[in-house]
């Protein structure tokens, strides 16, 4: 089957991928645009994972201002090269992250950074919640789990629903920028400010 350069383009321009990438992923899709969507978007994926481990030196530090100048932000965001920090990319990226802490009060960047003693006393909570509505032990463990999982997504950064579009989260915005621009990407720490706080 031929792939048109039509189609190519049109797929360049959906997922920001290179033209090999994108003539190749239409082929073994028969040209069908949305299958080699996802295509792309697992393989910018697969990328993204093995590039976690290389080390971020670069980067930069933005920061937001909310109007009214009652709310601000801090965040650096590490990458492995300047080239790569000054492109408009990543600085968009920067821009969206400190923007999301304002708006979303985040506590840290990844769950892993959450303290034992906190995570013990939220899932104590749930349990207690869980068990006085009368429900089975092993249900209430699980149910109490569950609750666990929407708290890391209200107070870790990494697992917050994108503020620009809910049906991502911060982790996948960051991977698919990872596979983009081809290097390892790092949100490093972050600090939001609110006046009277």
């Amino acid at each position: 089957m031929s792939i048109s350069a039509d189609e190519v383009k049109k797929l360049r321009e959906m997922t920001g991928a290179g033209i090999m990438d994108c003539k190749s992923a239409l082929a073994e899709t028969n040209g069908d645009l949305q299958k080699a969507v996802d295509q792309l978007r697992k393989k910018g994926i697969a990328k993204a994972e093995k590039k976690a481990s290389r080390e971020t030196r670069d980067g930069l530090i933005e920061s937001y201002l909310h109007p009214g100048s009652k709310l601000g932000v801090l965040v650096e965001i590490n990458c492995e090269t300047d080239f790569v920090a000054k492109t408009d990319d990543f600085k968009r990226f920067t821009r969206d992250i400190a923007m999301q802490i304002a708006a979303s009060n985040p506590l840290v960047v990844n769950k892993d950074e959450l303290s034992p003693e906190i995570i013990e006393k939220e899932l104590s909570i749930y349990k207690s919640q869980v068990m006085n509505q009368k429900k089975p032990e092993a249900i209430a463990e699980k149910i109490a789990q569950g609750k666990l999982e929407k708290f890391y997504q209200e107070v870790c950064l990494m697992e917050q629903s994108f503020v620009k579009d809910p049906n991502k989260t911060i982790k996948d915005l960051t991977k698919e920028l990872i596979s983009k621009v081809g290097e390892n990407i790092n949100i490093r720490r972050f600090v939001r400010f609110q006046l009277g706080e």
